[in-house]
């Protein structure tokens, strides 16, 4: 989806070249000079044609491998492909590096994504079939890079031998049940704060030529901040002055609308023939679906080859910052130990294998290595989840009531005795977004990461629940959830949990976070408004993550129904919250114990 690490990216071979000990660990040393052919025009089937620079190895004259690079960024200037183009094709590969349907050099009309799994089909169709290929094709990249990758997969062009996606997972669709839909949705949300600060800098139609996408929208001096307050959402964009682009229709479509089906993303019945390497980061948007796209290629591979071959390597970084960690590696305001690995070499011996056939055992190497925050290490499992892995719930409970942190909001094993707490949420002063698996935003206050959100603690609008201080380190590694019963005196309102690191001096750190748009707890194809004081079962999926509490900490839920601006503001109404101005203040009780026991729940991982 998006495009966070522009500048990282283009300024990548004079970081490297300027190498410190604890910078990334640099890639291996070229074997070949580079000659680029700039424009090469390739046709798709319905007569357009795709500009596309192609990287070559000097001297070498027998037929190569191709890897196959698409954006809609500026083939020519965005680091995206520039910086891997230059060094898989200094390996001895072939690269094209190409701009997508409608963008900068290429020809045709662009909407996002629309074309881009049939023309990426078309693409790996005619690299495969040059005088200087061998037939094999592998495909590489990183967020909107990456997510081409998955709709070209699901063709399965029988050259697609090898793909490394990273930073992927707005791909997906219907599959899990997510409708992540470009990453526009998180819980049947907007992801507001992201989806408009991408069409802000990328996602409009208008073509520019020198420069790197920021170039026009540079010029817009757009206030984010204030513009996110302004209502309403689908005309944002619009009032902004933004270029024209596809933002209206995208938040003008709900996450299970037809709209959405021609772009073709991720569904649980897809099939897959290609060996894949999944990256991505758990501050990411998207972390539980890169593992659950990994598991569903396996699942739905055609072949024993794609079945046994899909591998997924999680660090505990922000959007596409997996290659470019220091050490140590800083996520927001915390920092965790060294999660470097020579990233580039492995994504060489991945192609290498596949493309060229060397034995060099990239097939035995663990299916997934995730970095667990807060012990800061590296650990491997054969599967996802992780062998040995409990799901152990933790149910909320209270005496006196826990709104803010000077209530007494416990998180305990056992049911509590029937209770509940209530807040009152206006949507006109929502609960402020501070960090969190956002990404591509476009206001440097509003970033992603791990914060200190002590602050926030004393709103009415936030129940706050605490386990006793942990006596021992506590691990966990899976996909965290809080099922909550709910009853409310709106028609719709939302539901957001956020997982809380408490440390030993009191702050407050987010460790991972999600929404539940309530009119989706039965699922995105079936919203369903509620009625006053019925109570209901919500479940927020608050992402996957590996992570350790140490001893001396505490785990703390918080439990409110804003997280603004990462998610647009549900206005409480019922009605079509992206047109509507005007809303209504919404009180909202969390129910606790006997028949509808609120609970948090881990993926705890042995000692």
């Amino acid at each position: 989806m998006r495009f966070a690490i522009v500048l990282l990216a283009v300024l990548a071979p004079a970081a490297l070249a300027a190498q410190d000990a604890n910078g990334p660990i640099p890639p291996p040393a070229a074997k070949y000079k580079v000659a680029i052919e700039k424009d090469v025009m390739v046709p798709m089937r319905d007569g357009v044609r795709l500009a596309t620079d192609i990287y070559r190895p000097e001297g070498v004259t027998e037929r190569l491998p191709v890897i196959l690079i698409r954006t809609p960024y500026n083939k020519a200037k965005y680091g995206g492909p520039t910086t891997p183009a230059q060094f898989f094709a200094g390996q001895g590969y072939t690269v094209m590096a190409q701009d997508v349907r409608g963008q900068f050099a290429s020809e045709g009309s662009y909407r996002v994504q629309a074309t881009d799994g049939r023309d990426g089909y078309d693409s790996i169709d005619w690299a495969s079939k040059q005088p200087w290929s061998n037939g094999n094709v592998g495909t590489f990249g990183c967020s909107y890079l990456g997510e081409t990758q998955y709709l070209e997969s699901k063709l399965h062009h029988p050259a697609h031998k090898a793909m490394i996606p990273q930073a992927a997972s707005g791909a997906t669709g219907p599959a899990g049940g997510f409708y992540t839909n470009f990453g526009t949705y998180d819980g049947g949300a907007l992801t507001l704060s992201s989806i408009f600060g991408w069409f802000s800098f990328a996602g409009h139609r208008v073509k520019e030529s020198t420069d790197t996408r920021v170039g026009v929208s540079n010029t817009l001096k757009i206030d984010f901040a204030a513009m996110l307050r302004t209502l309403p959402t689908a005309t944002l964009a619009e009032r902004a002055g933004i270029p024209p682009s596809d933002f209206q229709d995208f938040v003008t479509h709900p996450p299970a609308d037809p709209y959405w089906d021609e772009v073709g993303y991720l569904r649980d019945d897809d099939q897959f023939d290609t060996p894949a390497l999944h990256v991505n980061s758990w501050l990411d948007v998207t972390p539980e679906q890169t593992l659950y796209v990994m598991n569903l290629m396996r699942r739905n591979g055609l072949s024993a080859r794609a079945r046994e071959n899909q591998f997924a390597i999680m660090s505990p970084t922000t959007h596409c910052g997996t290659d470019y960690a220091a050490n140590p590696v800083k996520v927001g305001a915390r920092t965790f130990g060294d999660s470097r690995q020579p990233f580039q070499q492995i994504y060489l011996d991945w192609f290498d294998h596949w493309l060229k056939g060397v034995d060099n055992g990239v097939t035995r190497r663990p299916h997934v290595q995730y970095y667990v925050m807060g012990e800061n290490r590296w650990r491997s499992a054969p599967t996802w989840p992780v062998p040995g892995m409990r799901p152990v719930p933790y149910y909320l409970s209270s005496e006196k009531g826990a709104v803010t942190r000077s209530g007494d909001g416990k998180l305990g094993a056992r049911i509590p005795a029937v209770g509940k707490d209530w807040y009152v949420y206006d949507p006109d002063n929502p609960l402020p977004s501070r960090g969190g698996t956002i990404c591509c935003t476009g206001n440097a206050a509003d970033q992603p990461g791990i914060f200190d959100q002590s602050d926030l603690e004393s709103r009415s609008d936030l129940l706050v629940y605490s386990t006793p201080v942990l006596k021992a380190p506590l691990t966990i590694a899976g996909s965290v959830k809080a099922v909550l019963y709910l009853s409310s005196d709106a028609r719709d309102t939302d539901v957001i949990a956020k997982l809380i690191d408490v440390d030993e001096q009191g702050r407050s750190w987010n460790v991972v976070n999600g929404i539940k748009r309530v009119r989706y707890r039965d699922g995105m194809a079936k919203p369903a408004l509620m009625t006053a004081g019925q109570v209901y079962k919500v479940e927020v999926s608050l992402k996957a993550v590996a992570y350790q509490f140490p001893a001396g900490h505490r785990i703390r839920l918080w439990v409110s129904s804003s997280d603004f601006p990462m998610y647009d503001r549900n206005l409480n109404t019922g009605g079509d919250n992206v047109t509507e101005t005007s809303w209504v203040k919404a009180t909202n009780t969390i129910h606790l114990g006997g028949g509808h026991p609120s609970v948090l729940v881990l993926p705890v991982l042995p000692h």
